[in-house]
């Protein structure tokens, strides 16, 4: 969802730019990778490295090692790199050990708690990126108190809110909600992934408190794999519960869209909430993302399962408060202004001598 916009508006100036598409392989499930590709039109990726799920440390590992001789193949001017998962970080290590110049996409987010792989991972790269696309005003901030120059920050807007524009019409005719027989309005969706929440001791109590609330609004909990199980490994009662199999892209945020609310652990979807105006509420103690919650279309609920008995309460509370216009250049035009930067004078320069075209 990051990345397709910006491969779009690359393959548009064929005589400025030549571009490579490769997918690692670590969400290998086809409900979580190769339908997002096929739901938004790119096609297969160029290259597949299938590195597959593993500790952090040995996925890590897979992917730099898978990567290492495409990018000694390839030569490319410039690698970009999106968001904030272990193939992310280990894509920048690899390139910045062979020199070659990085532009992290969905750069300066922090939410400053070092025990999520993701901040580990977002640090890093921002640290040894050479160009920083960022999306939000806050980053600026967090890249400058960490020694960034702001001569390599370019504010640019949300390359996902790219795909979501995109995609408006195929997602309202998706009608998901029809499919499911669910009224629009009328239930809440929940996804949960996070080591936190799902590894430990409070994945149980949320369970539990989950079928309490779906005694009283429909709960719809499209599963990740990884979620499912642990929930079954422990033999949890979901009670009311409507455990779904993961969804593509249209179908998820079709759902969505027409829903009540948004029970998250996720740190996207309190972005694309934001954009549809379907009230979110996090079940972690902070956000990478301070913006959804200073628009008050986020809420965050600490790591705390008992606070999803208050959901009927919030929600309701939540969609009788005024709409909001989502953040500044949340336009669907991010990709574009990236493009822009890349084809302007002085990245040329940087990366590629003038010399067109610049190969990404």
């Amino acid at each position: 969802m990051k990345t397709v916009p910006v491969v779009q508006k690359l393959a548009a100036r064929p005589d400025e730019f030549e571009h490579v598409l490769v997918h690692t392989g670590q969400h290998y499930d086809r409900a979580m990778s190769d339908i997002f590709f096929e739901q938004l039109g790119v096609g297969e990726p160029d290259h597949l490295l299938s590195v597959g799920s593993g500790p952090h440390g040995a996925q890590t590992a897979k992917v730099m090692s898978a990567l290492e001789p495409l990018l000694i193949e390839l030569q490319p001017d410039l690698l970009l790199v999106p968001g904030d998962v272990n193939s992310t970080m280990a894509a920048a290590l690899v390139a910045s050990k062979l020199g070659i110049p990085i532009g992290h996409i969905e750069a300066g987010l922090r939410s400053f708690d070092r025990t999520m792989p993701e901040e580990v991972n977002r640090v890093v790269t921002d640290q040894i990126s050479d160009l920083l696309f960022i999306h939000s005003p806050e980053a600026v901030d967090h890249l400058r108190q960490e020694g960034r120059s702001e001569k390599d920050v370019f504010y640019v807007g949300n390359t996902m809110i790219d795909s979501l524009v995109a995609m408006r019409e195929p997602i309202a005719a998706a009608a998901s909600h029809e499919r499911h027989g669910l009224l629009p309005s009328g239930y809440i969706v929940v996804t949960l992934h996070r080591p936190a929440l799902v590894d430990g001791p409070l994945l149980p109590d949320a369970i539990a408190r989950l079928a309490a609330v779906a005694a009283d609004i429909p709960v719809v909990f499209p599963v990740h794999p990884r979620t499912r199980k642990m929930i079954e490994a422990a033999g949890l009662d979901t009670g009311a519960i409507r455990l779904l199999e993961p969804m593509g892209y249209v179908e998820f945020l079709s759902l969505v869209a027409t829903s009540l609310g948004v029970l998250t652990d996720s740190g996207g979807i309190q972005e694309e909430t934001t954009f549809l105006g379907i009230p979110c509420f996090t079940l972690r103690d902070n956000t990478e993302r301070p913006v959804t919650c200073e628009l008050g279309t986020n809420v965050l609920l600490g790591l705390d399962p008992a606070r999803i008995e208050e959901i009927p309460a919030l929600v309701r509370a939540a969609t009788a408060s005024a709409p909001t216009d989502p953040p500044p250049m949340w336009d669907g035009r991010a990709a574009e202004r990236i493009v822009d930067e890349l084809a302007a004078l002085e990245c040329y320069a940087r990366f590629a001598g003038g010399v067109a075209p610049l190969a990404v």
